[in-house]
């Protein structure tokens, strides 16, 4: 399956300017019901390209460029979470939507959750996608560990610069976490492209270092909100970690617990031969979370 055309970009105002939100639907594709979602802590909107395309009809994907990212690059702080909250409120009270089913993959798991912790009345329904949970050995970012977060080697890529999109695109390629062939190639070249700025010979990618480091500075004690979720919750966890290996973000034990802790509203599932980033931008991992997105709807 092929990623649909270019979602609409929708620019919603917020504090500082306007917010980026993507709404996925291809051509003759009748608008299912929306479901809010929300990216990794380096990524963007179209991370999410290939689970619109497999949800087909079955539901509308509104993708947020959290503030710092794609197509919100530009927003200034104060960033972290309660900035996100407010960013989520306000894109909802624009698309008119009073109650919505929400996912998040990585960082954006932790901003749902601690949103539907929140706002209760505003979600019907969580997805936690690799993420949610705290982190095996993480107590938050320091000039000592900062490695360890997994943050610094995505962070990384912010120092390059490339010549064309296709040599961008080439370098995902080569990342460790697909360089099985296992990402989806439409899928990654809509992700490159949202993430660059400037022109060609001088393409860079772009996010906003502060927004990132506020970010990493408060996943450490963001782990918890998913423990007092009231609302239906679901989550998904890949084998595999943020380079490939077989270090997981979120151990599958770790997951099953949480949702015994609650069984009438968590579930939790591992989806088998995805890592970290193919858990969306691979066939297989999108397959798997389309079909938790249309169970939820």
């Amino acid at each position: 399956m092929g990623l649909p055309t270019q979602p609409t970009d929708i620019a919603i105002p917020v504090q500082g300017g306007s917010l980026n939100v993507a709404r996925f639907r291809g051509p003759g594709q009748p608008a299912g019901p929306a479901v809010i979602a929300v990216h990794g802590i380096t990524a963007n909107s179209r991370a999410w390209g290939l689970v619109a395309a497999t949800l087909g009809g079955r539901a509308e994907l509104v993708a947020v460029d959290l503030r710092g990212r794609g197509g919100s690059r530009d927003l200034p702080g104060p960033y972290g979470f309660d900035a996100h909250e407010a960013d989520l409120l306000a894109a909802l009270d624009a698309l008119e939507l009073s109650s919505v089913v929400l996912t998040g993959h990585s960082l954006g798991a932790y901003v749902v959750a601690r949103f539907a912790e929140r706002h209760p009345e505003r979600v019907r329904a969580a997805l936690l996608l690799d993420g949610g949970l705290p982190i095996p050995g993480f107590e938050g970012p320091s000039p000592t560990d900062t490695a360890t977060t997994g943050v610094a080697a995505a962070l990384a890529r912010f120092s390059l610069h490339f010549a064309t999109l296709a040599d961008y695109v080439d370098w995902w390629r080569r990342h460790p976490a697909f360089a099985g062939g296992q990402a989806d190639d439409a899928a990654l070249a809509s992700y490159a492209a949202h993430d660059l700025s400037g022109a060609e010979p001088e393409l860079r990618p772009t996010a906003s270092a502060a927004a990132i480091e506020a970010d990493a500075l408060e996943l450490a004690r963001a782990g918890s909100a998913a423990a007092r979720l009231e609302t239906p919750a679901r989550m998904l966890v890949a084998p595999r970690g943020l380079l490939g290996e077989p270090s997981p973000m979120q151990p599958l034990e770790h997951a099953l617990a949480w949702a015994s802790a609650d069984p009438a509203r968590r579930s939790a599932a591992l989806v088998p031969d995805v890592n970290h980033y193919t858990l969306v931008l691979g066939r297989s991992g999108a397959a798997a979370v389309a079909d938790a997105i249309a169970e939820l709807v």
